[in-house]
C-alpha cells in the first residue's frame, strides 16, 4: 500500500512526465527513495523548481484521494515495467508511465485493434463501424477505441452487441467520463472490457489530452481501422501514430463525393489496406494475434431479410449509396412524391436508407 502510495505521488508531481520519471527512478531507485533522495541527487536531473518543491513537501492529501478513489471504484493501477503492463503499450518510446483501468485489466494484454473515425459520420458509416465490430469480437479481437461520439461510440456498441470485449482510452481522468452523454455506454464497457487512462482522477477533458490519448489506442493495437474521416480528422493522427509505431493501417473506402471518405482515400493512397469486410482485416492480422474466424464463417454476416414488395425493391433499387434527392426518386420511379415518401418512411424504419439533409435519402449497404 506505501508502494502505491508513493507512486500515486510520483504521479502528481508537476512537469514529471515519463522521461523524467523514468530518470528520476534510475536516479534514485524507487518511489519511496525519490520523496527522501538528498537535494545534490537530484541537481543530476532536470527537474522543475515546482517538481523540486513536490517531492519535499507533497500534497499527501490529495494522494490519500487518489488512493481513495482506486479503492472505492475498483480501479487499478498498471506501472510501467511490471506486471500487467500491456507489453505492446510498453513497446513505445513515449509509453505512459502508468495506467489507470477500470474494469478488466487482463483485456490490454489481448490481441485488440483499434477502430476509429468521425464524430459526425453518416448513417451508413455508423452501421459499417457496428457491424465490423460486431464481427471482429466475435472472431476473438478485442476493439479499442477512444469513446467519443459517432464511429467510436459505434464501434464500442457492436463489440458489445457481438459479444466481445472493448476498450475505452479516455483523455480526461477515470472519475470524469466524456461525453457525459456516454455514462451508460461507458459502464457497460466496464463490465465487458476496460476503460482506460494515462491521467490521474480529477484531471478534466482538456483540448491537448487527445491527441496523446490516441497514441495509446494505436500503441495497445496490432492495427488500426479508420471507418469514416475527413481530411483534418483527428482520426488521422491516431492512424499515422500506428503506422510510425510499425502497426498495421486499414481504411474502407466510400463515395468520392462524401467528405467523410477523403481522409480514408488519403490514407489508401499512402498505404493503408484497403478493407471492405471485417474478414480483410481477420485475414491480415488472424496469424499475428492468434485469432480465427468462428467455425464455418467465411464472411462478415449478412442481414437475412424476406424478399421486398416489388413497389418498394422498386424505390430502393433508385436510391444510392450517395444522398439521393427524393424528386430524384419520383422521377425514376414515375410515382408519386406522396407514395415515395411514404415507402422512404418504411425503407428507413427497416434500416435500408437513411435520411440525409436536404431532403434526401442514401441507401445503407448491408453485410
Amino acid at each position: 500500500m506505501q508502494d502505491l502510495r508513493h507512486w500515486l505521488a510520483l504521479l502528481r508531481a508537476p512537469g514529471l512526465d515519463g522521461s523524467r520519471l523514468a530518470a528520476l527512478l534510475d536516479s534514485v531507485g524507487t518511489p519511496r527513495d525519490a520523496f527522501t533522495a538528498a537535494a545534490r541527487q537530484l541537481d543530476t536531473l532536470s527537474l522543475t523548481p515546482t517538481t523540486r518543491r513536490w517531492l519535499a513537501k507533497p500534497d499527501w492529501a490529495r494522494v490519500d484521494a487518489d488512493l481513495a478513489w482506486l479503492e472505492t471504484s475498483g480501479g487499478t493501477l498498471l506501472i510501467h515495467g511490471q506486471a500487467g503492463y500491456p507489453p505492446l503499450l510498453a513497446e513505445l518510446p513515449d509509453a505512459p508511465a502508468v495506467l489507470y483501468v477500470r474494469g478488466d485489466p487482463a483485456c490490454l494484454a489481448r490481441p485488440q485493434l483499434a477502430m476509429v473515425g468521425s464524430r459526425n459520420p453518416s448513417a451508413q458509416g455508423l452501421a459499417t463501424a457496428r457491424d465490423f465490430a460486431a464481427h471482429l469480437t466475435r472472431a476473438g479481437l478485442v476493439v479499442t477505441s477512444g469513446l467519443a461520439l459517432g464511429i467510436d461510440a459505434a464501434s464500442h456498441q457492436g463489440a458489445l452487441a457481438g459479444g466481445g470485449a472493448t476498450i475505452a482510452v479516455c483523455g480526461a481522468g477515470l472519475d470524469r467520463i466524456y461525453p457525459a452523454g456516454h455514462r451508460t455506454l461507458a459502464e457497460q464497457i466496464i463490465a465487458c472490457g476496460a476503460l482506460v487512462s494515462e491521467y490521474p482522477p480529477g484531471t478534466p477533458p482538456l483540448r491537448e489530452n487527445f491527441p496523446r490519448r490516441n497514441r495509446i489506442i494505436a500503441g495497445l493495437s496490432l492495427g488500426t481501422l479508420v471507418v469514416e474521416a475527413a481530411l483534418r480528422s483527428g482520426s488521422l493522427i491516431t492512424a499515422r501514430l500506428a503506422g510510425e509505431q510499425g502497426r498495421e493501417v486499414f481504411a474502407i473506402p466510400g463515395s468520392i463525393h462524401n467528405p467523410l471518405s477523403r481522409g480514408c482515400h488519403q490514407l489508401i493512397r499512402q498505404g493503408a489496406k484497403l478493407v471492405e469486410t471485417a474478414q480483410d482485416i481477420i485475414e491480415e492480422l488472424g496469424a499475428l494475434a492468434g485469432v480465427l474466424l468462428p467455425a464455418g464463417a467465411t464472411e462478415s454476416p449478412r442481414t437475412t431479410q424476406e424478399e421486398p414488395d416489388p413497389a418498394y425493391a422498386t424505390v430502393l433499387n433508385t436510391v444510392g449509396y450517395d444522398p439521393t434527392p427524393v424528386d430524384v426518386i419520383v422521377e425514376r420511379t414515375g410515382m408519386t412524391a406522396d407514395v415515395v415518401c411514404s415507402m422512404l418512411l418504411i425503407l428507413e424504419l427497416q434500416g435500408q436508407v437513411a435520411a440525409a439533409p436536404g431532403g434526401r435519402y442514401s441507401r445503407i449497404k448491408r453485410g
